[in-house]
């Protein structure tokens, strides 16, 4: 019988480029990858299921499990453009986008074991704030619609995107730039 833990040492072995950081290297191995999603027709779209964790008694998503697959839809979205947020805000003193407002309407519910998609896109980019319109669906049907303003902060004030920032966002749906 196999060891139990020769998945764990193909993921840890020393020819993985995070071997020496300690970390697994999950896009080499196996193909196993955490879930990104993809773009197509300038939206991103993330697949999610919905699990048990994420519904009431009833079997019915929890109204604040929402913003988590949202939260989730944003982030694939800013890094399949090419926005490592971590690298944005390392130290500590970097550059971070905190939610300013957002706009939700429930639609329809959805249930236990459904498969939903997070369609993110930008709708706006302005001079230290980004509108992000996201949908979640289950096919065709649209369960939620969202609209999220996003503010850029460097250092605990509002800062100016960068230029290069701005012009991938804005790229990323042909979203209206504006330096305001």
């Amino acid at each position: 019988m196999p060891s139990p833990f020769r998945a764990f040492a193909i993921f840890m072995g020393p020819e993985t480029p995070r071997y020496r950081e300690g970390g697994v290297d999950f896009d080499r191995q196996r193909g196993l990858r955490p879930a990104e999603g993809g773009v197509a027709a300038g939206r991103h779209l993330l697949p999610v299921r919905v699990y048990y964790e994420d519904t009431d008694f009833s079997g019915i998503v929890y109204h604040a499990n929402y913003l988590r697959f949202l939260e989730r839809g944003r982030t694939e979205f800013l890094r399949a453009a090419g926005v490592d947020q971590s690298t944005l805000h390392a130290a500590g003193d970097g550059l971070i986008f905190a939610v300013r407002r957002l706009t939700i309407d429930y639609l329809r519910p959805a249930r236990m074991d459904d498969v939903l998609v997070v369609e993110t896109r930008t709708a706006e980019v302005r001079g230290a704030s980004l509108t992000i319109a996201q949908r979640i669906l289950r096919g065709d049907e649209v369960l939620v619609t969202a609209e999220v303003r996003v503010a850029a902060i460097l250092g605990g004030r509002p800062a100016r995107i960068p230029d290069h920032l701005r012009s991938v966002l804005a790229d990323c749906d042909g979203a209206v730039a504006r330096s305001a």
